[in-house]
């Protein structure tokens, strides 16, 4: 069974709450961060994309950003934008998005159970983005991105979290893409002593829905500093949402070239495995073993022949089929973890966003998918088996900056 912790929040003051928040510094490069942050100094992305505050001509895995996140972290503090929680409390996070709501609890997950397996994953991570998160929390000192946990619905802690939710909450605002955020603080104790003794007894594991690299970066974080390591490293943030309330979006592909292939003999290639047929608008799937592909300002819909994919978790998997028909003997794309022609689009950005990266130049090829279902995600973690990466995109997403753990008190730092 799992082990969750209450925290002692780093948070906005109430007035500020909006403007600090900020999307997750995973969904934004460094450009749309500066841009999405100008003329608002109170930013969280000030903290998790700090290379907006230096030259552009900064590499922004270098030292100088993590030292300047947490020079903006102190000042933050310092101003009083920021402020910690006087006791360990939970936290109830509610999204709103086009009129459906989800709400999640915010806690500190134990890293212990991440490396005991009894917090599942379902992908690989990639090398540089976890030294990335790595250096950013040993420099700062604090885990800012939240890991999106989902576990099996469980009516009892329904039932406490919707009790609590009749109090008045903390911070309630819609943010500019029209996401509501609404958070309340558990801060009674029998109350908080209830919700722990209920995923000890009631939730036999969790699994990682987003922030792969987060959790696993918590963990190197931890290992790294030894016996130096406080109190606080053995717990990571995390927002748990019990699986009935979650959306999977879809989570696209584009690629950089055509591993040297004319336009013609590439798609020649492709109809080995699939049935091509134009569209004449940008394709999404409706269904399983169908995909959008765009090419040189053309849609098509390719569907997977038969007997080119298994039954198996991972072998049905759209994604899977797509790696190993077309992406592999194809594009000649060994390791979507580590090769650099091919990036991921998160459903939320729209087949408009396939397609300007393609119109402009960036890349030669889009591949729009259908989304996996929370069950088999859950079939896969529980099975043992990996997604390809990227294979997942949660949507609403929770923001950064209205709930931070730090991984030391004050007295001890």
């Amino acid at each position: 069974m799992v082990t969750i912790s209450p925290f002692k929040a780093l948070r906005p003051a109430a007035e500020l709450a909006k403007q600090v928040a900020s999307r997750p510094y995973d969904v934004l490069n460094s450009k749309e961060a500066k841009t999405e942050a100008e003329g608002n100094n109170v930013s969280f992305l000030h903290i998790t994309k700090s290379e907006i505050d230096l030259p552009e001509s900064m590499d922004i895995h270098a030292q100088q950003v993590y030292d300047k996140a947490k020079e903006n972290l102190d000042a933050f503090i310092s101003r009083k934008i920021l402020f910690r929680e006087s006791k360990p409390c939970y936290y109830i996070y509610e999204l709103t998005m086009k009129g459906k709501s989800q709400t999640g609890l915010v806690c500190g997950s134990s890293v212990d159970d991440y490396e005991n397996g009894l917090i599942k994953k379902h992908e690989f991570t990639r090398p540089e983005k976890e030294q990335d998160r790595i250096n950013h929390i040993k420099t700062t000192g604090a885990q800012t991105g939240n890991v999106f946990l989902a576990y099996r619905t469980v009516a009892e802690i329904d039932a406490v979290i919707n009790t609590w939710k009749e109090k008045s909450p903390v911070y309630n605002f819609t943010a500019e893409d029209q996401i509501q955020h609404t958070i309340w603080i558990v801060n009674d104790d029998q109350t908080i002593e209830k919700i722990s003794t209920l995923f000890k007894e009631k939730v036999p594991c969790t699994y990682i829905a987003d922030g792969h690299h987060r959790a696993a970066s918590a963990a190197k974080v931890r290992a790294s500093l030894g016996t130096r390591a406080p109190e606080g490293a053995g717990i990571f943030l995390t927002t748990l949402f019990p699986a009935d309330q979650l959306y999977i979006m879809d989570y696209n592909r584009v690629v950089t070239d055509l591993n040297g292939l004319s336009v013609e003999a590439f798609l020649s290639a492709v109809k080995d495995h699939f049935t091509v047929e134009e569209a004449g608008k940008a394709f999404s799937p409706a269904q399983l073993h169908e995909m959008g592909m765009y090419l040189k300002k053309q849609w098509y819909r390719l569907t997977a022949k038969e007997n080119t994919y298994s039954n198996d978790p991972i072998g049905i998997l759209d994604i899977s089929i797509l790696q190993n028909n077309l992406l592999d003997p194809v594009l000649n794309i060994k390791d979507q973890r580590t090769d650099k022609r091919i990036d991921f689009i998160g459903g939320i950005r729209g087949l408009g966003e396939l397609e300007k990266r393609v119109n402009s130049g960036e890349m030669a090829v889009a591949f729009s998918l259908h989304p996996v279902t929370i069950q088999q995600l859950f079939d896969i973690a529980d099975s043992g088996n990996v997604m390809p990466p990227k294979s997942t995109w949660f949507e609403p997403k929770l923001r950064d900056g209205l709930l931070t753990h730090l991984i030391a008190d004050a007295e001890t730092e």
